[in-house]
């Protein structure tokens, strides 16, 4: 069922019935959509201040993505963000989570999905294939979080050098300060710097 407050259930099934929509018929017709093509796929579905988050099984992101984007009464025709959350207090150590903001331009809608993984087993299917624009969002997700896109044509780190070590965005990575060291660097007089105006 919908959790509506705190930290929703881990556990809990995705809805089987109507009543918990009574409030949105789209948010209905969406979760019956994708219950009735992928009937494994929602692992639950949490409505919180207007706002519907369908959780999903890894395996069934990328079908349920292009089923949400190809189909006409959906229409989800754009991926607006894509982000990393890390629960390290998550019982069942699945605590890694994978965020998708989807945006129907055509039905003025939104819908957010999420997938979570372990740190052992971080492994999320690319959706670069259905929307082109979570190449880069899924580069800066795996270089703060460590979460892999499996298909991405260049999973590379995007904002942290090569050799970065570990994912800085993790809350178990460790505080503390980066030494830098600014070798042969020179600030121009004033008359020479480049004019804002």
């Amino acid at each position: 069922m919908s959790e509506t407050s705190g930290m929703p259930s881990m556990t809990s099934p995705p809805p089987r019935t109507l009543a918990v929509y009574a409030d949105n018929p789209h948010f209905a017709a969406l979760v019956i959509a994708v219950q009735g093509a992928f009937p494994d796929a929602v692992q639950r579905v949490v409505i919180d201040h207007g706002e519907l988050t369908l959780h999903l099984d890894r395996a069934a992101l990328v079908d349920v993505a292009r089923l949400l984007r190809d189909d006409k009464a959906l229409h989800f025709e754009m991926l607006v963000s894509l982000s990393g959350v890390d629960y390290p207090a998550v019982e069942d150590g699945t605590r890694l989570h994978a965020v998708y903001h989807l945006l129907s331009m055509t039905h003025r809608r939104r819908v957010r999905l999420e997938v979570a993984v372990t740190v052992e087993d971080p492994h999320i299917p690319s959706l670069v294939g259905v929307y082109p624009t979570a190449d880069w969002h899924e580069r800066e997700t795996y270089d703060f979080f460590g979460i892999v896109f499996d298909g991405h044509p260049d999973l590379a780190r995007i904002q942290m050098p090569d050799d970065w070590e570990g994912h800085p965005q993790r809350k178990d990575y460790p505080l503390g300060g980066v030494p830098v060291q600014y070798i042969g660097a020179t600030i121009p007089p004033p008359d020479e710097r480049r004019s804002i105006a």
